[in-house]
């Protein structure tokens, strides 16, 4: 269930959709106010977050959010961590929350971080 990722209903992610012509307005989905693009496809075939998960799999992801990005996050991060798994990897899912949605040093840090072990190679040492 993604009615708390709020990321999907904005224009500029899986709902960003050119066809309309129009940007969709930022915020939940209303009757006034529908998904659009990608996102509104996507639910119409009963896919959702964990789809998007599996298909990346076995891919390091770090989801670095702020305040809509609570440890709840979890459910859905723990069926990649079991997709992982079954592809025989582990350790490679990661969640790091701040109070707001904006980057911060901290944030860019643990970024910085995650990409250095993964894209450095020191992840398979």
């Amino acid at each position: 269930d993604t009615r708390g990722n709020i990321n999907y209903w904005e224009p500029w992610y899986l709902g960003h959709d050119p066809a309309l012509g129009v940007q969709r307005r930022p915020g939940l989905p209303t009757e006034a106010n529908p998904l659009t693009g990608p996102y509104k496809l996507m639910r119409a075939q009963h896919l959702d977050l964990t789809d998007l998960h599996a298909l990346m799999a076995p891919r390091p992801v770090l989801v670095s959010g702020g305040s809509e990005d609570t440890a709840d996050r979890w459910i859905p991060l723990n069926h990649l961590v079991a997709v992982d798994h079954l592809l025989g990897q582990s350790n490679r899912v990661g969640l790091h929350n701040r109070a707001a949605h904006p980057p911060t040093e901290e944030s860019n840090e643990i970024i910085y971080s995650f990409f250095e072990h993964f894209l450095k190679g020191t992840a398979a040492k």
